[in-house]
């Protein structure tokens, strides 16, 4: 008999459909038939590439909403916001299907009359992706675009929470004309298909989105296939407010930032560091519209913050506010919990903390949760410390008017992803990752497609 995953619907605990893990052996045959669709997708020409991928997206569009619905009753997330990353996950198909047709090589001037030198770039191979659960439609394209628009074959491992977007992505895709064995998804549990994944000769790339040990394991474990590996991990993102940035401004992006998908991102504020002759104006602020949120459902077109995606979320979310509080933070709003076991849903209220220490676990683990903890400092430079003070350089924001205040912290903040005056800076034309433990290679951009791709050196002689 199959074994299967019930996915559940975090706001209510409903099943909302069983999904059958896939065998060992299926697997198997899957890599196997995905690194045979390689070869000839790898022949397939650059502007059919682009077509296909441009039809794909414009199919993804026509069913917008049935994706987004699907979405948020796996996940979550309010309505609006998977609406919305239906059209963010579109923008990086519709970026990479231009990409595809832009992968130039070059002419090197020969140091002898006799030679010609050419560089040419070739896709890797097979790649296998491990994607997310809190952003399951942008995560599997943001891999799946440049991989497709490089000539590389895709197989995608969905996380166990949310794997129906993930599903349907890769059917429309078919929908589309990408062949099948070019494009594949696997189900079951990561633990699993990653050993799998990273085992199998016929993989030559790995890319995974989630937490820096999982990734720590992938890195280790491609060693031994000597594997390309893109990591897009862990991040703790500190938000900097300076004693002259426009308070107002700055308390609707530090809303933005952090409230966004319950604060389950990983590029969210998670460390809000305020000047100290400006915090109790901005605490007020904050704590004014944090009050506003409505928390519910996500199908609700007026939920604002939805729950956490589960019971091992939510602990992890209740453990780090109760030791802040026992460590002496003070609760500004929130601190109310509606967590059922049995029934299977867990909603946190947007809670804002202040006098928050260095010495609390929400200010040196990520918290992935609708949490704002405030802590404050005198001078710029110990706001730099605190934030770098972390193994996590994935994202950092700052606000301030001041041009001299803003370039000290761009150059002196260690984090992949900087906003200036900007709570929201991800877009799919600009490179998207981290420094330190947060991973390596970027997404996004023109960067992103560099890691599916060889880099090959002709030398023609005897001329």
């Amino acid at each position: 008999m199959s074994k299967m995953l019930q996915v559940k619907n975090p706001a209510t605990g409903e099943l909302v459909q069983e999904v059958r893990i896939n065998t060992e052996e299926e697997i198997l045959e899957t890599l196997k038939k995905g690194d045979a669709a390689f070869k000839d997708w790898s022949k397939v020409n650059a502007h059919e590439r682009s077509r296909l991928l441009k039809k794909w997206a414009n199919h993804i569009q026509e069913h917008k909403a049935e994706i987004a619905k699907v979405m948020t009753m796996e996940s979550g997330k309010p309505i609006n916001e998977s609406l919305g990353e239906v059209d963010y996950a579109t923008s990086y198909i519709d970026w990479y299907a231009e990409e595809a047709k832009r992968i130039y090589g070059r002419t090197i001037p020969a140091n002898t009359e006799s030679k010609r030198i050419v560089v040419t770039r070739q896709p890797v191979g097979l790649v296998a992706a491990i994607t997310p659960w809190n952003f399951p439609a942008a995560m599997m394209t943001r891999k799946a675009a440049p991989a497709l628009a490089a000539g590389c074959s895709f197989i995608v491992k969905p996380a166990e929470d949310t794997p129906l977007t993930t599903i349907r992505l890769v059917e429309i895709a078919h929908e589309a004309g990408i062949p099948e064995d070019v494009v594949q998804c696997v189900n079951g549990y990561g633990s699993e298909i990653g050993e799998l994944f990273t085992n199998s000769d016929y993989v030559r790339k790995i890319t995974f989105t989630g937490s820096t040990p999982v990734g720590k394991h992938l890195i280790k474990n491609s060693a031994d296939t000597v594997k390309h590996v893109s990591m897009e991990l862990g991040g703790h993102a500190p938000l900097i407010i300076a004693e002259d940035a426009d308070l107002h401004f700055a308390v609707q992006q530090t809303m933005s930032s952090k409230f966004r998908n319950a604060g389950q991102t990983c590029i969210c504020a998670n460390r809000v560091l305020v000047h100290e002759n400006v915090a109790k104006e901005f605490s007020d602020r904050l704590v004014e519209e944090v009050a506003k949120l409505k928390v519910g459902d996500g199908l609700d077109k007026q939920t604002q913050v939805g729950p956490v995606i589960n019971e091992r979320g939510f602990e992890k979310v209740v453990s780090q506010i109760d030791d802040a509080t026992k460590k002496g933070a003070e609760v500004l709003c929130g601190n109310q919990f509606d967590g059922n076991r049995e029934a299977g849903y867990f909603f946190i209220y947007p809670t804002v903390l202040g006098n928050v220490s260095e010495d609390m676990k929400m200010m040196q683990e990520e918290t992935f949760g609708p949490v704002v903890p405030i802590t404050t400092f005198k001078d710029i430079g110990e706001a730099v410390q605190i934030a770098n003070s972390t193994p996590y350089g994935l994202a950092a924001y700052f606000f301030t008017n001041d041009y001299r205040t803003g370039s000290y912290l761009h150059e002196n903040l260690d984090f992949g992803i900087v906003g200036w005056n900007d709570g929201a800076p991800s877009a799919a034309h600009a490179p998207f990752g981290g420094m330190k433990e947060s991973g390596l290679g970027r997404e996004g951009g023109i960067e992103g497609i560099e890691p599916y791709l060889e880099t090959k050196y002709l030398s023609v002689g005897g001329l």
